[in-house]
């Protein structure tokens, strides 16, 4: 949404209920990756400054907003977060996207999870295990680490240098095995890679081994908040042949996308 439409927009509700007034500043809001003032979402929405800024103070006073910084800009609040995850973990196409998870384990032998990133870390939205009889167990809404995860790699490659920075900046590189990547270089270095190849490893960063392949569900304009993945014990894939599981994980990537978009998904993962 450019900002003329934010404009109208606002306009339009502006003479609605206070409530709608409060949820279409939400919408302007939800869009930002930064910090944001009173002063830029004036100039933004067009809205009266006197109007904005209790509408700011309701939203403050009720954790969906937060003060940061210097105390004259905002961010999201913990309720609004916490709304955000629960929106993600109970999504009505739950049980379309499970169907095609499950037929992705029975294909590839391996469990595997869809995730969204949640802050700074990535939100496991969905899982299914494999029946073999050592696995890695990780339940609906846990969460991982984003530079020790593929599946986070792959969210951190669709930011912008300074977007990562600021992400970063409040989520230390946290060293939890010997391979964690905790120097900001090579982080953007193993970044370049993912986006050149368009998947991502884990490969014993997060937990000793534990591998991981991951790629982006497709999403509209190219950028996307859901991830698919394999995670198996190196013992039994190692490195080379989870990269033959990637075929297979794309297709189920991309029957994700077509549920998302509100499309029926093919019922095999195959061609």
């Amino acid at each position: 949404m450019n900002k003329t439409s934010q404009k109208r927009e606002l306009a339009r509700v502006d003479g609605d209920t206070p409530t709608l007034r409060l949820f279409a500043l939400l919408e302007v809001i939800a869009e930002k990756d930064q910090l944001f003032s009173l002063q830029s979402l004036v100039e933004e929405t067009g809205l009266p400054k006197p109007t904005l800024h209790r509408m700011l103070q309701q939203l403050e006073s009720a954790g969906i907003l937060q003060r940061d910084g210097d105390g004259r800009h905002y961010s999201t609040g913990m309720r609004l977060r916490q709304m955000a995850e629960q929106l993600l973990l109970n999504n009505t196409v739950h049980g379309a996207r499970h169907a095609v998870l499950r037929r992705l384990v029975d294909q590839v032998g391996e469990s595997c999870n869809i995730t969204a990133l949640s802050g700074g870390e990535v939100l496991y939205l969905d899982r299914v295990e494999t029946p073999a009889p050592l696995r890695f167990y990780l339940h609906p809404g846990s969460k991982v680490p984003a530079h020790c995860s593929a599946s986070g790699k792959l969210f951190l490659a669709q930011m912008t240098p300074s977007q990562r920075r600021r992400l970063l900046e409040h989520v230390p590189l946290e060293k939890y095995t010997e391979r964690t990547i905790t120097d900001q270089a090579a982080l953007e270095r193993e970044i370049a890679r993912i986006k050149h190849d368009g998947y991502a490893l884990d490969d014993e960063e997060f937990l000793p081994g534990l591998i991981c392949l991951a790629v982006l569900v497709p999403g509209p304009g190219g950028r996307s908040n859901t991830g698919i993945a394999i995670q198996a014990p190196v013992m039994r894939l190692s490195h080379d042949q989870a990269l033959k599981l990637l075929p297979a994980l794309q297709r189920a990537a991309k029957a994700l996308a077509k549920i998302e978009a509100g499309a029926t998904p093919d019922s095999k993962l195959s061609p």
